[in-house]
């Protein structure tokens, strides 16, 4: 019996560890979409919502909204979240050594991006600006694609209106079970205290933001890679 505990115990700790690094990256998310938000011309690069609301307005001729960026994000998500498909559909649900792998690619790309931001520095031509939202919201795909197949309950990285909606539906109050509060709350509140650490951060320059998001994601890959199957 003794044995069996063990086993369940270390399942216990790396689910455990694996609900952080989720929840790191949902902060890390809320960065990347300041960054492009309030950086790159009012374009989400992790929240393909916002970017469908605001195309649909745009296409309205409301307030001069954007539509290349959107547009250019919403397909570059697309790309990436179906490149991780692929990678991950062949092998079983966890964090394996493909796993590792895609976050590394992750912040590899979003190191790219820093480097470039910062070459370019606050004198972003319109090209430049497109090619740092396409890979962002690339990265963006991937880094959702690799998380989903972890199977994290709540804890998309990039999105939480479902994660509100389960929150107020299972809440106490209105006679639920408040299963997994305590989560849910942790990636509403860090999604959005990482929107606020990037508004902080692009006050001093467009890079700090995609250079936080970068090291996060980085640091996300090192620590699951020790929970490998």
């Amino acid at each position: 019996m003794y044995r069996d505990r063990v086993p369940r115990a270390l399942t216990a700790d790396r689910d455990r560890l694996h609900l952080i690094l989720m929840l790191a990256l949902t902060f890390s998310t809320g960065i990347a979409d300041a960054v492009g938000y309030l950086g790159l011309d009012r374009v989400f690069t992790g929240n393909m919502t916002g970017n469908v609301v605001i195309l649909g307005m745009a296409l309205a001729g409301a307030d001069d909204l954007p539509v290349v960026g959107p547009l250019l994000a919403f397909g570059t998500f697309m790309a990436g979240a179906a490149l991780g498909g692929l990678v991950l559909r062949p092998v079983k649900v966890g964090w394996v050594p493909r796993t590792t792998w895609l976050f590394v690619v992750v912040g590899v790309v979003m190191v790219a991006i820093t480097v470039l931001l910062v070459v370019f520095d606050d004198d972003l031509p319109h090209g430049v600006q497109l090619l740092v939202t396409g890979l962002l919201a690339f990265a963006m795909g991937l880094q959702a694609a690799t998380a989903r197949h972890l199977a994290v309950k709540d804890v998309t990285t990039v999105v939480v209106t479902s994660t509100i909606t389960s929150l107020a539906a299972d809440a106490r109050l209105g006679g639920g079970t408040g299963a997994n509060a305590p989560r849910r709350v942790l990636a509403i509140g860090l999604i959005g205290a990482g929107a606020c650490v990037g508004a902080l951060l692009l006050q001093a320059h467009i890079a700090w933001g995609v250079g936080a998001s970068a090291a996060v994601t980085l640091a996300v890959a090192a620590l699951g890679h020790t929970t490998e199957d």
